[in-house]
C-alpha cells in the first residue's frame, strides 16, 4: 500500500499501466507526457502544491515520478485541480473529462487530442482504482516525505 500522492504510489501506477493490455491498445499512437497537479489544502496534509508527472509513449508508461513544478510545468498536457478533487476522480465519483469539461480539472494542453483519447484516459483513472492506496488525509499527521519542497 502507497500513500497517494508520492513516488511510491506513481511507482505501483506505472507497473499497473504497463501491466495494462487495454491500456497499451488504446494509446497505441498516444505521444505526450501529462503532468497532474494537486493543489494544495493544508487541511487535508497537503501543505503545498504536488506536481506528478507521467512520460506516456505508445502505450507505456516510460517514467513517473514526483516533480517541481518548473519540470512538471513543461509537460506537453497539465492537469490541475485541489487533492479532494482528484480523490473523488480515483474513486470514481468524477469522470475527468467531465470535469475538464466543467471546469473541474483545469487543463493546459489541446483538450480535443485529450478527448479523442477518451478511452485511453478512462482505462488509466480505472487503473488507479487497482492500486493499493493510502491518503494523505486519511493518516495520522505526517510529513510530506519524498516530495520536493519547491513547486
Amino acid at each position: 500500500m502507497a500513500v497517494f500522492p508520492s513516488d511510491a504510489w506513481l511507482a505501483l501506477y506505472r507497473e499497473r499501466i504497463n501491466d495494462s493490455a487495454d491500456y497499451r491498445a488504446a494509446a497505441a499512437d498516444w505521444e505526450g507526457d501529462i503532468s497532474f497537479v494537486f493543489e494544495a489544502e493544508p487541511d487535508r496534509g497537503v501543505p503545498r502544491d504536488i506536481w506528478a508527472w507521467l512520460d506516456l509513449w505508445h502505450g507505456e508508461c516510460r517514467a513517473a515520478r514526483i516533480v517541481d513544478g518548473e519540470e512538471g510545468a513543461a509537460a506537453r498536457y497539465v492537469i490541475r485541480a485541489p487533492y479532494t478533487r482528484w480523490k473523488q476522480v480515483l474513486a470514481g465519483d468524477l469522470d475527468p473529462i467531465k470535469g475538464m469539461m466543467q471546469g473541474k480539472l483545469k487543463l493546459q494542453g489541446d483538450l480535443p487530442t485529450i478527448i479523442r483519447y477518451v478511452r485511453a484516459a478512462n482505462e488509466l483513472v480505472h487503473l488507479t482504482m487497482g492500486v493499493p492506496t493510502e491518503f494523505l488525509d486519511e493518516q495520522p499527521a505526517q510529513s510530506v516525505e519524498g516530495r520536493p519542497e519547491h513547486g
